[in-house]
């Protein structure tokens, strides 16, 4: 199943919308203060497993084009992958709810680590800097993508396996 045609070109569509979406909206995308309007698409997980890979991949491919370095590309990337799988595991609690919460969290205190370094800002504040934009991206945008996928049976069974 995990190489099944289905399962390689959703891993492709997710991480090109990811990685494409990050970089039009590069001026809000990087940096200590970022709301990437691509972390919408985290919660996808919740419903596929492909979007794991395809939200890692198409973080390091976005990263790359950030310029913050092997830092953002490395262990965004890894962060971004963290968070999929944690959103993948509440998917069995049957709470949609929970969904956006794994890449707050997780991306608001691991990525906090180096960019508090990279800018030389206090950890604390890049902890609020990045929590309050995967906020805005993840429950704002992303919960409602995932009520509306949720909702529509049709759209539903084509994503799902």
């Amino acid at each position: 199943m995990l190489l099944s045609t289905k399962y390689l070109a959703q891993v492709g569509i997710i991480a090109s919308l990811y990685a494409v979406i990050t970089i039009i909206f590069a001026p809000i995308s990087y940096g200590p203060v970022q709301v990437r309007i691509s972390e919408a698409l985290t919660v996808l997980p919740f419903v596929t497993p492909s979007a794991i890979l395809g939200l890692f991949f198409g973080c390091v491919v976005a990263n790359i084009y950030g310029g913050l370095g092997l830092p953002d590309i490395v262990g965004g990337s890894l962060l971004t992958l963290l968070a999929a799988i944690f959103t993948y595991l509440l998917s069995k609690t049957k709470k949609p709810i929970l969904a956006p919460l794994p890449p707050v969290v997780v991306n608001a205190l691991g990525v906090s680590l180096y960019l508090h370094i990279l800018f030389n800002l206090p950890y604390l504040l890049t902890v609020i800097y990045i929590a309050f934009g995967e906020f805005l991206a993840c429950y704002v945008l992303g919960y409602p993508l995932l009520k509306l996928i949720l909702s529509r049976e049709k759209l539903l069974n084509l994503i799902r396996f």
